[in-house]
């Protein structure tokens, strides 16, 4: 069903999935720091505050949906998945997708030079956002708009824990043995166009585990959980 635009937001609430009941609380997560300078006498204050809670409102979120779809990861591996869902750049391509950039309230000085296009102040402005859908219809809310944002993230990626497990082996032999883990190909099955790899972890001369996908990438991240497994590496938050 499409909405009847009435307000100059619509479209923007059309894009959340979410209509505000004071909508003078999306106007002020809008509004940089540099307009409300340049306007002493506007109705609404700056988003910083709102931006501050919706940071608060993001981890949140996000921690219960890594919980959820990932229930055996340990706290630590959780904490690296969140820091890369939630830092400026992809915070900012969320921003870009739902268009906060057109709607941004800002001084001339940050129009002048390209404030609606900052990865820095969309980022805040998404944070911004989500506080106000907070404010105006409660956590489950707005835990509903970040889990329905960031899914397509979860499923660009697939698993992305599974991304980690070599940096986090790396980082383990590094800190703990003074040494990195080295990869190599023992075996390739099935014709080009479907092969498998079969990849071994060596760490100080001694073949600690195995992995196999269908690609290298893939066998190594395999081999590097398994090789996690057996060092029964415990990540630091």
């Amino acid at each position: 069903m499409v909405e009847k635009i009435t307000n100059p937001l619509d479209p923007l609430q059309n894009s959340l999935v979410y209509f505000f009941n004071n909508i003078n609380l999306l106007r002020q997560s809008l509004t940089h720091r540099s307009y409300v300078n340049e306007h002493p006498g506007a109705e609404w204050k700056h988003n910083e505050r709102l931006e501050f809670l919706g940071d608060a409102v993001l981890n949140l979120s996000l921690s219960d949906m890594l919980l959820k779809k990932y229930p055996n990861l340990p706290e630590g591996r959780l904490s690296k998945i969140r820091a890369g869902l939630v830092n400026k750049k992809k915070l900012a391509s969320l921003s870009l997708q739902l268009g906060l950039g057109s709607y941004l309230l800002i001084g001339k000085g940050e129009e002048r030079t390209g404030g609606r296009e900052k990865p820095s102040l969309l980022a805040d402005t998404f944070e911004a956002v989500l506080g106000a859908v907070y404010l105006d219809g409660g956590f489950n809310t707005a835990s509903l708009l970040v889990d329905r944002l960031f899914q397509a993230h979860f499923e660009d990626h697939g698993n992305l824990f599974t991304q980690d497990y070599k940096t986090l082996l790396q980082e383990y032999c590094q800190g703990k043995l003074k040494t990195i883990p080295v990869y190599s190909v023992f075996r390739e099955e099935g014709p080009d166009h479907k092969k498998v790899f079969f990849v071994e972890v060596t760490i100080q001369d001694q073949v600690v585990s195995s992995g196999k996908g269908k690609t290298k990438k893939d066998a190594q991240q395999k081999a590097a959980e398994k090789a996690l497994s057996q060092l029964e590496l415990k990540t630091p938050s």
